[in-house]
């Protein structure tokens, strides 16, 4: 399958205790079916969340999909698999119905 390519850097900012280290970055690299640059900016765009929390949402969801998508037999995903698939109808008929609300801008 082809797929986009994505080089993951974590950064540790900050920690949540004084005197606790900070640990190295982590780097990785995954792959994904989707632009996450797009999702991202889409779900950003809907204004359900901040910016930030719309980023971690979209990274986060669509990182874990392509895991249980590229895993989809292996029966640790089995029971999430479902409910996963809801979750994410559910949250693209949001972004529409609150397109669908909001109606054409008042001239």
């Amino acid at each position: 399958m082809r797929e986009h390519r994505y080089r993951i850097t974590l950064e540790h900012l900050a920690t949540a205790s004084e005197g606790q280290a900070l640990h190295a970055p982590l780097t990785f690299e995954a792959g994904n079916h989707d632009d996450l640059f797009s999702i991202v900016s889409r779900l950003r765009g809907k204004g359900q969340f901040d910016s930030d929390t719309s980023a971690q949402l979209a990274l986060g969801l669509k990182l874990f999909g392509e895991v249980i998508l590229k895993n989809r037999k292996h029966p640790l995903f089995e029971d999430i698999q479902p409910a996963f698939r809801d979750f994410i109808m559910k949250l693209k008929s949001q972004g529409k119905a609150a397109a669908a609300e909001d109606g054409p801008a008042a001239g």
